[in-house]
C-alpha cells in the first residue's frame, strides 16, 4: 500500500515538473560540458534567442489546440518583418512599423482562418500555400534585398531597458496574457472544448468557426509580433529569415505536452519547451557541434515528443 501511494506521488510529480526537470538536467549536462553555458552573458543570450521561437510558439500553441497546424510562421516573420523595415526605413519611426507588421499578421491569420473555417480546407494544406505567399510577398516588398537604415526607435525594440533585454520583456508580457486568456476566460475554455470535440462544442452552443477564425488570427498576429522583433533586433529587414521557424515553435509546443489532437495542452509547457530548444541550439553551439547535426538532434527530438504523444 505504502509502495503504491509512493509510487503515484512520484508519478505526479514528474508528470507535474517532468518537463522543468529535463530542462534543468540539459542545462546540467551543457554546464559540465563547457564553462561558458553557465555564464550571465550567456543565458541572458539564451533568453534573447529564445524570444523569437516562444512568441511563435505561444500562438501556434493556441491553433494546435482546436486541432489544427500553422506551417507558414517562419515566412510571415520574414513578411511582416519586411513590411515593419520598408516604413521604418522611409522615416516613420516606430508605431507605423509595428502597425503595419502587427496588421500584416492579423491579414495573414485572418486569410488563414476563413480558407480553414469557411472554405473547409485542412489547415496543412491552407497554411502551406501561406507560407510560399508570405515568402514571395517578403520578396516582393524587400524587391529580394536587405532593407536596413531603420530608425533609431524602431532598433530599440531589440536593445535592453534596465539591463533586461526588450524581446524577453515582451515574451514575459505575452505568456502571462495568453495564460490568463487560456486558463480563465470564456473563450479559453471554448478553445479547449473546440480542439477536444468539436461536434460537441458545436452541440454545446460554441460558434466553432469563429473561435477557430480569432485562434488563427492570433497567430498570425504574433507571427507579426514576432517578426517586428526579429527585424529589430538585426536591424534589417531580410525577406530570407525565418526558415525553419515553424519547426522550432512546433516542436516547443509538442515537447511542451500539448498534444497534436488539440484539446489538451497549457501555455506553461509551451515556454519550457522552448526554453529546452534554446538550451539545445546554444548548448550545441557551444560544443561546435556542426550545424546539420543539430538538425538531426532536434528532428529526433520531434520525432520521441510525438511518439511519447501518441501513446498518452
Amino acid at each position: 500500500m505504502g509502495q503504491t501511494i509512493k509510487a503515484t506521488f512520484t508519478g505526479d510529480l514528474l508528470r507535474k515538473y517532468g518537463l522543468l526537470l529535463a530542462l534543468v538536467l540539459l542545462c546540467a549536462v551543457f554546464a559540465s560540458m563547457s564553462p561558458v553555458f553557465m555564464t550571465e552573458r550567456n543565458l541572458l543570450n539564451v533568453l534573447n534567442q529564445v524570444s523569437i521561437n516562444a512568441i511563435l510558439a505561444i500562438g501556434v500553441t493556441f491553433v494546435i489546440l482546436i486541432g489544427g497546424i500553422d506551417l507558414g510562421l517562419g515566412s510571415y516573420v520574414a513578411l511582416t518583418g519586411c513590411l515593419a523595415a520598408l516604413f521604418a526605413s522611409s522615416g516613420d519611426g516606430l508605431f507605423i512599423p509595428i502597425l503595419l507588421g502587427i496588421l500584416g499578421g492579423l491579414l495573414i491569420g485572418f486569410v488563414n482562418g476563413i480558407m480553414v473555417t469557411k472554405g473547409k480546407l485542412a489547415p496543412f494544406i491552407v497554411t502551406l500555400g501561406m507560407m510560399t505567399i508570405a515568402r514571395g510577398g517578403a520578396l516582393v516588398v524587400s524587391d529580394g534585398r536587405p532593407i536596413s537604415n531603420l530608425s533609431p526607435s524602431f532598433n530599440a525594440i531589440g536593445g535592453t531597458f534596465l539591463g533586461i533585454q526588450i524581446p524577453v520583456l515582451i515574451v514575459l508580457v505575452i505568456f502571462l496574457i495568453s495564460l490568463f486568456v487560456l486558463n480563465k476566460t470564456v473563450f479559453g475554455r471554448y478553445v479547449y472544448a473546440v480542439g477536444g470535440n468539436e461536434e460537441a462544442a458545436r452541440a454545446s452552443g460554441i460558434s466553432v468557426h469563429r473561435i477557430k477564425l480569432y485562434v488563427y488570427i492570433l497567430c498570425g498576429a504574433l507571427a507579426g509580433v514576432a517578426g517586428i522583433i526579429q527585424t529589430a533586433r538585426i536591424e534589417t529587414g531580410q525577406p530570407n529569415i525565418g526558415v525553419g521557424y515553424e519547426l522550432d515553435a512546433i516542436a516547443a509546443v509538442v515537447i511542451g505536452g500539448t498534444s497534436l489532437s488539440g484539446g489538451s495542452g497549457r501555455i506553461t509547457g509551451t515556454i519550457i519547451g522552448a526554453l529546452i530548444i534554446g538550451v539545445i541550439n546554444n548548448g550545441l553551439d557551444l560544443l561546435n557541434v556542426p550545424s546539420y547535426y543539430q538538425q538531426i538532434i532536434k528532428g529526433l527530438i520531434i520525432v520521441g515528443a510525438l511518439l511519447i504523444d501518441r501513446k498518452s
